[in-house]
């Protein structure tokens, strides 16, 4: 499986070469393109990626974050006593930022383990759900979606389900 891996991506592109020149098209040309329209995307979505990490620094800096994970987990801990704070903290920061949650899981492995509850439900929880205002923010601005309906809610729906299951599967571990 590992040699599958290391030899997979270059025969994609060769694939892809293969293609073009059995199609008679112009590669370079073609790839020059994609390359300047990739680079006026990212000059685009640059003031929203530094705004996102900026507020997601801001509130872990702070501390709003371990209050807000400390607060929701007083209430989490009349309902399962033995559930950590920090995760509540980590399950807010991956909806902004997967950079600042991996962080955050670093710290959750060296204060738990990678094999405690709390280590299980962060590798779970981060496999299992997307950073949902990045994601909205970054590829609606860069398509110029403005009727986004309900996008959000299904969002945060299916985030809240990754939540809970990795929970639940990392407690049956």
């Amino acid at each position: 499986m590992a040699h599958l891996s290391t030899i997979l991506i270059p025969a994609l592109i060769f694939y892809i070469i293969a293609m073009g020149l059995s199609q008679k098209k112009d590669i370079y040309a073609s790839f020059t393109k994609g390359a300047k329209d990739g680079m006026k995307t990212v000059a685009e979505i640059v003031p929203t990626l530094i705004g996102l990490m900026i507020a997601v620094g801001v509130l872990r800096a702070s501390g709003f974050l371990e209050f807000v994970g400390r607060l929701m987990g007083s209430v989490i801990s009349r309902i399962t006593p033995d559930f950590p704070n920090e995760l509540i903290s980590l399950f807010i920061v991956k909806l902004f930022s997967a950079s600042a949650a991996t962080g955050l899981a670093l710290d959750i492995f060296k204060q738990y383990g990678t094999d405690s509850f709390a280590g299980l439900a962060t590798s779970l929880a981060l496999a299992s759900t997307e950073t949902v205002f990045y994601t909205m923010s970054v590829y609606f601005m860069a398509a110029k979606v403005t009727k986004t309906r309900w996008t959000f809610a299904g969002a945060m729906l299916s985030t809240f389900a990754g939540l809970v299951a990795s929970v639940i599967i990392a407690g049956i571990m």
